[in-house]
């Protein structure tokens, strides 16, 4: 079945541009952590519905606040701090603590680019908390780190001007990873 942490992204491109994915292969029988995310977007508003066989997410026009335990789900945990600028509030993602120790330290690397694109974030050991804003133009550092390249790519999509640099981190777990996201969302995501 596929990783549902690499199709978190697609989940969240969904909830960030107000649009519809459909993950095939992916449905109820999964036990894959990562579909915790589900919840969350659904309290922020989408629409899930996780049939036998596959999963469609829909966005909804506003993306609202939460605050989200991402304790037993941390690979996804960067997927939504990089749509929580659009959120209608601060949104504040927890249980982050393990995620300091990944391919890169990923609380600290998603607040750092995520004040680089202007956007007001506290961040401690094990919570981060992310202000709205509209994210201004920005090149984001990936740190070698494949979700964060990953993660950022999605805020991309509705934020002009965010540049990914080293996007071939996403070698790592899905090496075609830009061009599955231009393909789903019909946006194309600038990488340096």
């Amino acid at each position: 079945e596929p990783d549902a942490s690499a199709a978190s992204y697609f989940f969240c491109a969904a909830a960030v541009t107000g649009s519809r994915v459909v993950v095939p292969r992916l449905g109820k029988r999964s036990a894959q952590g990562d579909l915790g995310l589900l919840e969350v977007l659904e309290r922020m508003g989408c629409a899930v519905d996780v049939g036998a066989d596959a999963i469609e997410v829909r966005g909804p026009s506003q993306l609202r606040a939460v605050d989200a335990d991402f304790s037993q789900m941390g690979d996804v945990a960067t997927s939504l701090m990089a749509i929580a600028p659009f959120a209608d509030g601060p949104t504040t993602v927890r249980g982050v603590a393990q995620t300091h120790y990944e391919e890169s330290d990923r609380p600290v690397a998603a607040a750092t680019e995520l004040r680089r694109m202007g956007i007001e974030v506290e961040d401690d050991w094990d919570s981060v908390t992310i202000h709205p804003g509209q994210p201004r133009p920005a090149d984001i550092e990936t740190y070698e780190d494949h979700r964060i390249a990953m993660s950022f790519a999605v805020t991309g999509l509705r934020a002009p001007g965010i540049r990914i640099t080293n996007p071939g981190t996403t070698a790592k777990t899905f090496p075609e990873y830009f061009e599955v996201l231009a393909e789903v969302t019909g946006a194309e995501v600038v990488r340096s």
